[in-house]
């Protein structure tokens, strides 16, 4: 068949090509900071600064925008 014989044309240019690729030896790497990980601390709120661009009303209450996928 035709598609058996363009099969192993395709075969036998890759086998080809695969025998120009040079041999090369394992690379490793040696590096000293290996499962690092940073300490978690957290951050101080602050929270005048988080409602200085808020929209607060009278009594205080934070007003929002109704998301505009709910119903």
């Amino acid at each position: 068949m035709k598609i058996e014989k363009e099969a192993e044309i395709i075969l036998e240019k890759f086998s080809k090509a695969l025998q120009n690729i040079p041999d090369l030896e394992e690379t490793h790497y040696m590096v000293d900071n290996v499962n690092l990980a940073r300490e978690d601390a957290g951050k101080d709120k602050d929270p005048q600064k988080i409602l200085r661009n808020a929209h607060v009303d009278e009594e205080g209450n934070l007003i929002a925008e109704k998301g505009k996928w709910v119903r």
